[in-house]
């Protein structure tokens, strides 16, 4: 195993940033996280004070942020848990103020392989090109091998996590008819949209109600369409926010050509995710619930198949806070530090 790492924390106060400081507090392989707050909270010199619960964790130091603070912290490797924009511009920022600094970021800044997709989608600038050309996308299940030698990784959005490790397998073995389509049914809690106040998200609006949103215009389309080299007019993707607090489950219908067996199928996802320990294969005909992956780091997928064997519809599973965000950046931290895939995580 390697030696301990140091890391900087950016963007702490969101609820991603509170799963990340919760994770990394009790990592087996962290020496020290330190916290870097913006205003209003710059003054705030330990996590604990924003954050009682964590009491009795261990030192959890912060700094007032800073480029150069993060530089010259001493920090291996900084979370970015920040909103795209401010991502945008420290993750070169960084690079630049320290060549052997690596960072793993939550935003969806570094996410694509191409800058025009991220203008595209978030009518933002493009990522600086330097940094881009040094950004691993951070799947674990199908990029291990990059992540060693990455500089920047850019943690994946929550749906595209569960829709691509549930599809992935088929895509590659070529079962899949995509001429007959393909329909990505997702729904998540409302901790996915942010800590941020709005109105959609408060209480009395989410409460006893169900609602779909953001239809052929949702952000996280072009990392489905990246990593499963679908063009868009192949998928449908819809998204819709449950009455709970975390947790995304995706039922995705495809059509099969030619027909397969049950047994077949299971068989294919359990070669796929062999030594994959994040990624639970449910038995056949049996189907993850969110109950089984909130505050986790797993993919749970379960699948059914009609008598036909030509449609089957499979069910992806996790936390949109865990293996969807927060849980997934610890994991590509172990990627690139080399300790075993499940440190702080199990």
């Amino acid at each position: 195993m390697s030696d301990p790492s140091r890391v900087a924390v950016v963007g702490v106060t969101g609820y991603a940033g509170y799963e990340l400081a919760r994770l990394l507090l009790r990592h087996p392989q962290i020496e020290k996280p330190t916290f870097f707050l913006r205003e209003p909270h710059a003054n705030v010199h330990c996590l604990t004070d924003l954050f009682p619960q964590l009491r009795g964790w261990g030192d959890a130091p912060c700094r007032p942020l800073s480029v150069e603070a993060i530089a010259t912290s001493g920090a291996e490797v900084a979370f970015l848990s920040t909103p795209h924009e401010a991502s945008l511009e420290l993750v070169p920022a960084l690079l630049a103020a320290n060549p052997a600094l690596r960072i793993v970021d939550l935003s969806g800044a570094f996410r694509f392989r191409k800058a025009e997709t991220f203008t595209k989608w978030y009518k933002l600038p493009a990522p600086d090109a330097k940094a881009l050309s040094e950004t691993v996308y951070g799947l674990p299940e199908l990029y291990a091998d990059a992540l060693p030698k990455a500089r920047v990784v850019g943690n994946p959005g929550c749906y595209p996590t569960s829709v691509i490790l549930g599809l992935r397998p088929l895509v590659e073995a070529g079962w899949i008819n995509t001429s007959r389509g393909i329909v990505c049914d997702c729904k998540s809690g409302v901790t996915g949209a942010g800590k941020d106040p709005k109105r959609d998200t408060h209480f009395v609006e989410v409460n006893e109600n169900f609602r779909a949103y953001n239809l052929f215009t949702h952000r996280h389309t072009p990392e489905i369409s990246d990593h499963l080299d679908l063009a868009s007019e192949n998928f449908v993707f819809t998204t819709h926010l449950l009455p709970v607090d975390r947790g995304i489950l995706s039922t995705l219908y495809v059509w099969l050509g030619p027909s397969r067996k049950i047994e077949d199928v299971e068989a294919l996802y359990r070669r796929f995710y062999a030594g994959r320990p994040m990624v639970r294969i449910m038995p056949a005909r049996s189907l993850p619930e969110l109950q089984y992956v909130t505050h986790t780091n797993f993919c749970d997928i379960g699948f059914a198949l009609d008598p036909s064997g030509e449609r089957l519809v499979i069910v992806s599973c996790l936390d949109n806070l865990g293996k969807g965000a927060a849980g997934q950046a610890v994991q590509n931290l172990n990627g690139m530090r080399g300790y075993p895939e499940t440190a702080g995580l199990i």
